[in-house]
């Protein structure tokens, strides 16, 4: 069941990345033309596939720390992506 939640965190937070970065804000800006330089402006998508990978492995080797960190790294994604998105930041 672990694993399950972290696979939709995952999905949920690759959705919010990409909302994040195809927006006009200047952090996102930023951030697209520092990955750009690594890997065509992908290499923000796979650090977060690495991430998640290394959550899933976690998870499935039975640490029971990979899902309430997890849920931790989603919040504060939640939390910044928002501030991001409403121009809070």
């Amino acid at each position: 069941m672990p694993t399950v939640i972290i696979f939709l965190c995952g999905i949920a937070n690759f959705a919010l990345h990409k909302a994040t970065m195809e927006s006009d804000h200047p952090m996102a800006l930023q951030m697209r033309a520092a990955f750009g330089r690594f890997m065509g402006g992908y290499g923000s998508y796979l650090l977060e596939f690495l991430i998640l990978l290394s959550a899933l492995s976690f998870a499935a080797l039975g640490y029971t720390i990979a899902l309430p960190s997890y849920l931790v790294y989603t919040g504060m994604n939640a939390l910044a992506g928002w501030a991001i998105l409403t121009g809070k930041i």
